[in-house]
């Protein structure tokens, strides 16, 4: 049921979701969603986005695990241009998708979701200080790559293509340090 709510979440926002939505999309019985949501359709997307964040959080590990700030920023792209492709630009960030589609309507979803950018933010700023960036510097540039790639993405969904992540990637990449090592 989680993975029916991330994709319902990437394709149609926090508005798009339902119960009966996700019911429908994972064939769970309908008395499983009371048992293991208790809170309903609220912690569900709540728990769905943690999901969806801890995977892509894992990404960034694995990609920053080249010790290369640089590389990095490559494969992050990379996670986001073959998710755009595969759904034929159809699913973009879940986490975005609840932080502009929430609203009041989702307690805990602005909390939820800040820590997952930040989180990100400071893997990405963690990886530019070992390789030589100023703290400050490092700082803003975290802040400034996640942005970047996050409004690529809705972009390529916008336009149907990755050309402006690819964009988005060239402009921002001369602001990475080479590799210190």
């Amino acid at each position: 049921m989680l993975l029916s709510a991330v994709a319902l979440l990437r394709e149609r926002g926090a508005a798009g979701i339902s119960i009966d939505a996700v019911l429908a999309r994972s064939e769970a019985p309908r008395g499983s969603v009371y048992h293991h949501f208790p809170g309903g359709r609220n912690e569900m997307i709540i728990d769905a986005v943690r999901l969806a964040g801890d995977y892509i959080t894992a990404l960034i590990d694995e990609a920053a695990e080249s010790g290369d700030a640089r590389v990095a920023l490559r494969r992050f792209a990379e996670i986001w241009r073959i998710s755009l492709i595969e759904s034929d630009y159809q699913a973009g960030c879940p986490i975005v998708a609840l932080a502009v589609d929430s609203g009041d309507e989702v307690p805990g979803a602005e909390n939820t979701v800040r820590e997952i950018f930040t989180g990100w933010q400071e893997k990405i700023r963690e990886l530019l200080i070992a390789n030589g960036t100023a703290e400050d510097d490092a700082r803003r540039l975290s802040t400034l790559a996640v942005a970047t790639i996050e409004g690529a993405v809705i972009l390529c969904r916008a336009h149907r293509s990755a050309a402006p992540l690819d964009d988005a990637v060239a402009a921002i990449m001369p602001l990475f340090p080479e590799t210190a090592r």
